[in-house]
């Protein structure tokens, strides 16, 4: 667990360094490839996260975190039949993925390097 941890919050990084630098560097079009690569790792994230119930205890931070991702997903899904509503949630989510991709790093580096220390560490 704790080597997938740092793979992880690294991972989420390096991937939105790089997807800012390659929104300044490219148009329009790098500017979503860098939404689609950070959201996709962090999806996986997720799902690996869930599927090993790491962290994702009730009344966490983390299991609000999904929570919220689970009904942007079910929202997305209604959008599919109105159109409106995905519409509306895609704008939306242009300017809120930047936030939620910073917080779920945020998560990473808290679990990784504050709840994962040994005991001992924790007595400085």
């Amino acid at each position: 667990m704790k080597r997938f941890k740092v793979i992880d919050f690294w991972m989420s990084v390096t991937l939105i360094i790089l997807s800012i630098a390659f929104a300044f560097c490219k148009t329009e079009a790098g500017f979503f490839a860098g939404y689609f690569a950070v959201g996709g790792w962090q999806v996986i994230s997720i799902l690996v996260h869930y599927y090993k119930n790491w962290f994702c205890e009730k009344h966490t931070n983390r299991r609000h975190y999904q929570s919220a991702v689970i009904i942007i997903f079910l929202i997305a899904a209604l959008g599919f039949v109105f159109n409106i509503i995905l519409f509306v949630l895609l704008y939306i989510l242009v300017f809120a993925a930047p936030f939620m991709a910073v917080y779920y790093t945020y998560l990473c580096y808290k679990e990784t390097y504050v709840k994962m220390q040994r005991p001992l560490a924790l007595l400085k």
